[in-house]
């Protein structure tokens, strides 16, 4: 891992609405998404194609597309220290209210995309809804394929329609 850790705090909101019922929490945004102030802007994460393999659509515009299905996202992490977008490197947390999030909508399933947001969301949040913890969708998870994550996540769309 080249270069300095940087403090920084979250660069941009949560995205969600009062009829959200699911929140997906990443751990931190990449430099790219940091960049282009949206989750999962890197090309080479697998995220987008995950939502338009489960959701059999394609999808054009990547926010309406989270309020038209209710879902919700955000990260685990309000501010840190971090090395680029290495999750290994993520020092000092801080985390976000992600109670105060639920409570403002219908959320009763918060699921975290990969091994660094589930184990500080199990650390740090204090929540009432179901966590179900999913794996990483970036590029470096290369052990999993496109199909085998499409797998995992299908859950969401099961879990949007409970309750």
């Amino acid at each position: 891992m080249t270069g300095r850790s940087e403090e920084l705090v979250h660069p941009f909101p949560a995205l969600y609405d009062a009829s959200s019922r699911i929140l997906i929490l990443g751990s931190f945004p990449s430099a790219v998404s940091r960049q282009q102030s949206f989750y999962y802007a890197n090309a080479t994460n697998r995220f987008w194609p995950i939502m338009e393999a489960v959701f059999e659509m394609h999808i054009e515009d990547r926010r309406q597309f989270c309020l038209d299905q209710h879902i919700a996202l955000w990260d685990v992490i309000y501010s840190c220290r971090i090395k680029g977008s290495s999750d290994a490197s993520i020092s000092d947390v801080k985390v976000n209210d992600i109670q105060k999030l639920i409570n403002e909508t219908k959320i009763h399933t918060v699921f975290t995309t990969g091994a660094k947001a589930a184990k500080l969301y199990d650390e740090y949040a204090v929540c009432d809804a179901e966590h179900i913890a999913l794996p990483s969708t970036s590029a470096a998870n290369a052990r999993m394929r496109l199909s085998d994550l499409t797998e995992e996540y299908a859950i969401l769309r099961e879990k949007l329609y409970e309750r």
